[in-house]
């Protein structure tokens, strides 16, 4: 996958599909796909199937790609030590490019950091600040969601707005070309600084029945210039769609 999210993604990204999935129910259980496209020259979107699943518990949960334990939880306020696989990465071998073809492969990571949930009757605040921590880029990032709920009887549909900054580590890692790539590909170096990427999401989540669910959700994110700018890249926006069906015990 060469951005992220489920964060989205989740979130990412980071976090956003998955966390949609969690029910006050301990254990949800389902399939899903998720549709990421490329940002890299050459690159083509790709469809990624995932297992959907979902614990929720008193003091810990599970959301597919997040893992987290509570810090203070309540029906409103939840802060929580947070986990979460980042499947950003870059590999040679996708792309069409034949000079991106010879630059260094940039790996999916583990992160780590806090997550605050915020739920009042005006909407959803959510935030996430994670660093690396297995030491591929060095980088962390920030998330920041708002989010409102609208209810039609079996139907929900949630539109959010948000924007999640990468540090100049972060984007350097992933868009960055060192002084070595330059010479063997021919592409200019070029070093990222930090930078926001806004985007627009929506989650549309439907109850089958009291156990079957099937969600539809969709992020369009708009490319900073840090990111733009990299001679990697040949688009200033990104579309990601997750789609899953799951049952509840």
């Amino acid at each position: 996958m060469n951005y992220f999210k489920v964060s989205a993604l989740a979130v990412l990204l980071p976090c956003s599909f998955a966390a949609f999935t969690a029910t006050a129910n301990p254990l949800t259980l389902g399939a899903s796909v998720i549709y990421s496209q490329s940002p890299y020259k050459g690159g083509e979107g790709r469809y990624y199937p995932f297992p959907i699943v979902n614990y929720e518990g008193d003091s810990f949960y599970v959301r597919s790609l997040t893992a987290g334990y509570y810090l203070w939880k309540d029906q409103q306020d939840q802060l929580s030590l947070t986990i979460l696989g980042s499947p950003q990465n870059f590999d040679p071998d996708d792309t069409k490019d034949k000079r991106l073809k010879a630059l260094d492969k940039r790996h999916m990571t583990m992160m780590g950091g806090v997550t605050y949930r915020h739920t009042a009757d005006w909407g959803i605040v959510r935030t996430v600040l994670a660093g690396d921590l297995l030491g591929n880029s060095d980088g962390f990032i920030w998330d920041a969601t708002y989010l409102y709920r609208f209810q039609f009887g079996d139907l929900s549909l949630t539109p959010g707005i948000g924007a999640l900054y990468s540090s100049d580590n972060q984007n350097d890692y992933y868009y960055g070309v060192s002084k070595s790539e330059s010479r063997r590909s021919g592409l200019s170096s070029y070093q990222a600084d930090g930078s926001w990427n806004p985007y627009l999401e929506l989650t549309a989540a439907y109850s089958i029945n009291q156990s079957w669910n099937a969600t539809l959700s969709g992020r369009y994110t708009r490319l900073s210039s840090e990111v733009k700018d990299s001679p990697m890249v040949d688009n200033n926006s990104q579309v990601t769609i997750w789609t899953g069906v799951s049952y509840t015990f």
